[in-house]
């Protein structure tokens, strides 16, 4: 059903209906402003062709040449917007009297902009109400204006504050009122709810869907031997040793003139390769494997340290598409790895016993970065959690069976979800018996980290949180197979 139309218009809070007659098509051109059409187009490509906006909108941006000031904008508004989606839908189906399912959807994600600008910038209202009113005509139909002029002057009557409490007042439970006022799915709350518990931080449950939120810092690596991180291209992690936050300026210009050997590379995934790599003294001659390798961050840290410790890297990605990515960013280490595509879940048997440390980064839900990813909060449901354990189990198999006796496997997972996470690793231990045993996993990430790191749980497995470490929420356990 399209936003638009006359009955639309009289069933909305302090909107007019069209006088007859009017031609909008004869008013003055007007172009809307640059960086919120490319916000608008960004997220309008994530509802309709599954995009990624972190991999769309630098391309947007550049695209349509913005300045600093307008691309600062555009991001902004676009992750803004993606993030507090959840949310601003609430307000818009009060304030449109309608169900946002009842809305054109492109007229819905003019509104969900709209209300962004509204109700979380400093963005005059006039400003906010105007361009999206463009907006809609634009991308809707005639009658759709006058619904957008509707429902967002209805929305700037109100203060944030008093939506929020309005919102929350018509939640049913806690866990709907936690996911209303921080914008997440109902069952992602009783996931991090549950993952939290399991190490007695319940507590923390507001404070880390306050940091999915949070726009997280530009997090680089400098590939160890290879690249470093002087003062000047910013403050060096707080964990990492090879990391460090950029203190200003285009972190791809930055990938492009080191020839890739300092990148982009969030503080969790740069502590995930290291486990492995630092878990204990390299042996020259040893053969490592990163199982399911694609984009390739991980395998270039994983290189360089191979390249310095005198072991070999095998990398493997079963999607060409993402193989090739692997192979772009293992062109900055001046050693040969070579990117197989085969698929995982048969490593064990066509290469028995052939490595002494895998890295198996499971494919996964990827709740442990909405920060980087808010759209995926909205992409996953829970029927995706049990598809994907399905898989994680055949890999975790598979890897384990491709590990010399005395190897080392980092099993990773950028999320926190109990059944991506521990369960898929008791089941496998449980499967292997005596064959496999836990490393201190704690003990391994505090020794090669600059500061410590307050973790909780087991020993054997560590959870990296947004809110208590800045990093990602990668889950990491350290697997020792044993003499038959």
């Amino acid at each position: 059903m399209s936003g638009g139309g006359d009955r639309t218009e009289r069933n909305t809070p302090g909107a007019r209906a069209p006088r007859q007659g009017a031609r909008t098509e004869n008013r003055p051109s007007y172009v809307v402003q640059p960086a919120r059409r490319v916000a608008y187009e960004v997220i309008e490509a994530v509802r309709e062709s599954d995009a990624y906006a972190n991999l769309l909108l630098p391309t947007r941006i550049q695209r349509a040449a913005l300045n600093t000031a307008d691309a600062a904008l555009a991001t902004e508004l676009t992750y803004g917007t993606l993030r507090m989606q959840g949310f601003y839908d609430r307000v818009i189906a009060e304030a449109a009297g309608r169900p946002v399912t009842a809305i054109d959807p492109a007229i819905l994600d003019v509104l969900r902009l709209g209300a962004h600008q509204l109700l979380a910038t400093r963005v005059a209202t006039h400003a906010a109400v105007n361009e999206s009113v463009e907006l809609a005509r634009q991308v809707g139909s005639r009658s759709a204006t006058g619904f957008t002029n509707g429902v967002l002057r209805a929305i700037a009557r109100v203060s944030a504050d008093e939506w929020r409490e309005r919102i929350l007042a018509d939640t049913s439970t806690p866990d709907d009122a936690l996911a209303a006022l921080y914008s997440h799915p109902v069952w992602v709350v009783r996931a991090f709810r549950q993952s939290l518990r399991q190490e007695g931080r319940e507590n923390e449950l507001e404070e880390l869907l306050a940091a999915d939120n949070a726009a997280p810092r530009v997090n680089m690596v400098a590939l160890p031997g290879l690249a470093e991180a002087t003062s000047e291209l910013g403050e060096a992690n707080t964990f990492s040793p090879t990391g460090f936050v950029l203190a200003g300026g285009d972190p791809h210009h930055l990938m492009k003139d080191s020839g890739g050997r300092l990148r982009v590379q969030d503080e969790g995934s740069q502590l995930a390769a290291l486990a492995l790599s630092r878990a204990r003294p390299i042996v020259e001659g040893e053969r490592w494997l990163d199982l399911c390798a694609g984009p390739g961050g991980k395998a270039a840290l994983l290189a360089a340290e191979a390249l310095n410790g005198g072991a070999t890297l095998v990398a493997n990605e079963v999607v060409p598409a993402r193989a090739q990515l692997v192979r772009a960013a293992l062109a900055a280490v001046p050693a040969d790895v070579p990117v197989w595509e085969m698929d995982g879940t048969w490593v064990g048997e066509d290469q028995p016993e052939a490595f002494d440390r895998i890295l198996l980064d499971a494919p996964c839900t990827g709740l442990g970065a909405l920060r980087r990813r808010p759209e995926a909060r909205w992409r996953k449901q829970p029927k995706d959690v049990a598809e994907l354990s399905d898989l994680q189990s055949a890999l975790i198999h598979a890897a384990l069976g491709a590990l010399k006796p005395g190897g080392i496997l980092a099993y990773v997972t950028c999320s926190p979800h109990i059944a991506e996470t521990r369960g898929i690793v008791a089941t496998a231990r449980k499967a292997w018996g005596e064959k496999v045993t836990p490393l201190d996993t704690a003990a391994v990430l505090q020794d090669l980290a600059e500061h410590p790191l307050d973790l909780a749980g087991d020993a054997g497995s560590v959870q990296l949180w947004p809110h208590r470490h800045g990093t990602d929420a990668m889950f990491i356990t350290l697997l020792q197979r044993q003499a038959d």
